[in-house]
């Protein structure tokens, strides 16, 4: 981290300095629009966008980033070696650059390289962090953002109708699933699922393919053996490859007879999405769809809280932003947020109950000014065919 104090609040600054891998860095990815796995450097000059690459890097550069200029920076190094620095460092190289612009004070994220901030200030330059959201634009999604997650949510889909698919044919012996003499399980059905997605162009990771009690920790990716009249969590939220952009889609499931009590949870909690969907509009504090949701399932009888030792009912926040990271602002939770036209937010609330089972429903929705767009097109039910 590169701040040593000094946060910067505005939330357009005119003099930007980034250094990372955009493979692994939305920011970096959405200012320059062009993808490597190692470490780059990009600047913002008073709304003039730079990057500076190498060799390796810079024609690919030219040809395929959104920047206003690509520049060489072996040239910038030659012109630091000419100034005196025998073997320039890339804070060396950045200085040159930076002296040129004739500008001394920049804006870096939050995640900066400490050891290049240090050699920066000790050159003389003032950096400057600013918290996420790092580029507030990145919440109000364009058209072609919008098309671009519609465009993961249907791979979503087709993956997962495809694996339910098997769950369909698959047969009940001695209370597990059998599909052609094998037992189906976590491991396996999340296999397909995610191979469904990458021929599709989707990289799924952390897929959840959650049964029974296991689907009580929301986060519990499943493992062993589906059993059946138990519900199964289905939680999948690939990234394109293609355009970089995520989707994220809940479905929970049974195969057998669901119980009364685990019918009415999965009754209660689609209730309570769609409730919370009817709220979702531009203006709306997400606070309250999270509390309305909340009083909903307690009037309905389901309490949160802990019980003995664990977490029971509805223990995370309904929604969060969608984007080039799976988790982006804004939240629909406990914290104030005013929602947004153009904010492309999940609505998942979800039960968790070991004594009865778990459910968690979830789409992504577009914020617009009288309501929302639901991006999400695949059926909710729960008792499988």
């Amino acid at each position: 981290m590169a701040g040593q104090g000094e946060v910067l609040t505005t939330n357009n600054p005119s003099n930007i300095l980034m250094i990372a891998g955009s493979e692994t860095d939305a920011n970096m990815y959405y200012a320059s629009h062009f993808l490597a796995p190692d470490p780059f450097i990009y600047l913002q000059v008073q709304g003039k966008s730079f990057l500076l690459m190498s060799d390796l890097e810079v024609d690919r550069a030219r040809s395929q980033s959104s920047v206003d200029q690509v520049l060489s920076y072996s040239e910038y190094e030659a012109r630091a070696k000419a100034a005196g620095k025998t073997a320039p460092s890339l804070t060396d190289v950045l200085d040159i650059f930076m002296k040129e612009q004739e500008i001394t004070e920049w804006v870096v994220p939050g995640n900066f390289p400490l050891q290049y901030g240090d050699a920066l200030r000790g050159l003389g330059h003032r950096l400057k962090t600013k918290n996420e959201p790092f580029f507030e634009q990145r919440a109000l999604k364009t058209e072609q953002e919008v098309e671009a997650i519609r465009q993961a949510q249907i791979a979503v889909e087709e993956a997962l109708d495809s694996t339910l698919d098997l769950l369909r044919r698959a047969e009940i012996k001695d209370g597990l699933l059998s599909l052609d003499g094998e037992t189906l399980s976590s491991e396996s059905v999340r296999r397909h699922l995610d191979l469904c997605l990458m021929e599709k162009g989707c990289l799924a990771q952390h897929t959840i393919v959650s049964c029974g009690v296991d689907a009580c920790d929301p986060h519990n990716e499943g493992s062993g053996p589906l059993r059946a009249h138990q519900s199964i969590i289905f939680d999948i939220f690939p990234r394109s490859n293609q355009t970089r952009y995520h989707a994220d889609m809940t479905r929970t499931v049974i195969k057998g007879k669901a119980p009364d009590t685990l019918k009415r949870l999965y009754d209660t909690v689609l209730e309570g999405q769609l409730l919370g969907i009817t709220q979702v509009k531009s203006g709306m504090n997400g606070k309250l769809i999270h509390s309305s949701i909340n009083e909903y399932f307690e009037k309905k009888g389901y309490a949160t809280g802990m019980v003995n030792g664990r977490m029971q009912g509805f223990f995370h926040g309904t929604g969060h932003g969608i984007g080039l990271d799976i988790h982006e602002p804004p939240r629909i939770s406990k914290v104030d947020h005013i929602l947004q036209a153009g904010e492309v937010v999940t609505v998942e609330p979800g039960l968790y109950y070991p004594d009865i089972g778990a459910v968690r429903i979830e789409d992504m929705v577009l914020v617009e000014k009288d309501g929302c767009r639901n991006l999400t097109t695949y059926p909710k039910f729960f008792e499988l065919d």
